[in-house]
């Protein structure tokens, strides 16, 4: 895709994901949402429930209000991640905190075997803050409000990708009329391209274990440069893998400190799957 393009040419496709937990690969994504415009007209629109590999906590329906009776006839992600895909081509795709929802969708195109999407996209909370201006928070639902947005129900997956299409187009006219996706790129401060968000590269025996012991919610020991137990073994529950520009991590319990923390790819040296 030309970054030259401006974006008054360009189609949009705003998105959101709701999960059964804050982690790739250790939780699945339970609904979809997604609306495609093009210079003012919405051009389509889809959302589905997806069944997670697990119930979901009380603490996480809590969040988007979808109940594990509401996703326990529906298809699983994978039923729908060609549709998803054949949807985004050749489009922007826009989500408020992208990286989270296209971690979630990289797994899910490379489960599928599906070519990570090569147009770039675009993330209106990192744009928000940049361009909208007298707000306490750039939180998708206090814009939602400062714009007067007509947003539907927020943390429904739908609702969250209209909110977001109209921030994002918020954010478009205080940029000037000839502005360019390399605009609005340099305006986010990141180029978030889906392949950084891919784990393919991830293909030492380590990592094998590691994603073994996610699926099939299995301890590791963990041998970890860092902290102040390095070079010591120590027994973790892994919850998910994320990558990030700061540093690919995982996120687990341990077990010794009894509290989540996170732990930088980079620094772990071993892992054994604890059957």
């Amino acid at each position: 895709m030309d970054l030259q393009t401006p974006l008054n040419e360009l189609t949009f496709v705003a998105f959101d994901t709701e999960t059964s937990g804050a982690y790739p690969v250790g939780f699945d994504v339970v609904e979809f949402g997604a609306v495609k415009w093009f210079q003012g007209q919405e051009m389509g629109r889809m959302q589905f429930l997806c069944r997670p590999r697990e119930a979901m906590s009380d603490f996480i329906i809590g969040i988007h209000g979808i109940t594990n009776e509401m996703v326990s006839d529906a298809k699983p992600l994978s039923s729908h991640i060609h549709e998803i895909a054949d949807f985004f081509k050749g489009s922007v795709v826009l989500a408020h905190h992208a990286p989270f929802d296209m971690g979630f969708l990289a797994l899910a195109f490379e489960q599928s075997h599906i070519p990570q999407p090569t147009e770039p996209a675009l993330c209106t909370s990192l744009l928000s803050r940049k361009l909208i201006h007298g707000v306490e928070n750039h939180k998708l639902q206090t814009l939602v409000k400062h714009l007067a947005i007509e947003g539907g129900q927020a943390h429904r997956a739908y609702d969250d990708a209209f909110s977001c299409l109209h921030v994002a187009l918020a954010c478009f006219q205080k940029m000037p009329p000839e502005a360019t996706l390399e605009d609005a790129i340099k305006s986010q401060g990141k180029n978030l391209m889906w392949k950084e968000f891919s784990l393919a590269h991830l293909t030492a025996s380590k990592w094998k274990a590691l994603f073994s012991a996610l699926q099939n919610k299995h301890d590791i020991d963990l041998l970890y440069r860092g902290g102040g137990q390095k070079g010591e073994t120590r027994r973790v529950t892994p919850l998910g893998v994320v990558r990030n520009p700061d540093g690919d991590y995982m996120q687990g319990l341990c077990h010794r400190e009894k509290i989540s923390k996170r732990y930088y790819l980079s620094r772990i040296e071993d892992i054994a799957e604890i059957f």
